[in-house]
């Protein structure tokens, strides 16, 4: 008995014990930073695919000082009334301010600032903004 007693650490483990704990440790350590590099790669990947399927829908819009545009009201309630539209307006911009912001000028001369995100080009022609109205009739019955 004396003779593995001799051979034994103060911890009570031999010294080739430690040796092949020391290599695994190290063998473990390895595989640790090979696991974290590929979980990184994969999250490099997936946040490079998320940003161009975001890009790809990401709609530029051309609008130039001058232009008419409608605002979008996102204080409107759930269901503001059957049809009621949430785009209000017809505002004219006068200026485009840093980081896409939009000054707009209303009806009346007053001018006021929103997000350029909340805006989009009004179509109608420039003759029926001057007050010109459409005539409606009523549906022959057959």
């Amino acid at each position: 008995m004396a003779y593995r007693t001799a051979f034994k650490t103060p911890i009570g483990r031999t010294p080739f014990q430690l040796v092949y704990a020391q290599a695994k440790r190290v063998l473990d350590i390895y595989e640790l930073e090979e696991i974290r590099l590929d979980a990184f790669e994969s999250s490099k990947i997936y946040k490079e695919r998320t940003k161009a399927f975001h890009d790809k829908r990401i709609v530029v819009k051309e609008l130039k000082a001058g232009d008419h545009v409608l605002l979008f009201n996102s204080r409107l309630k759930l269901f503001p009334g059957k049809l009621k539209s949430r785009w209000s307006g017809s505002f004219e911009i006068k200026d485009f301010l840093p980081f896409g912001a939009i000054t707009l000028l209303n009806k009346d001369g007053s001018e006021f600032t929103v997000n350029g995100q909340r805006v989009k080009r009004y179509l109608a022609d420039q003759e029926t903004l001057e007050g010109s109205s459409i005539p409606l009739y009523e549906p022959h019955k057959a």
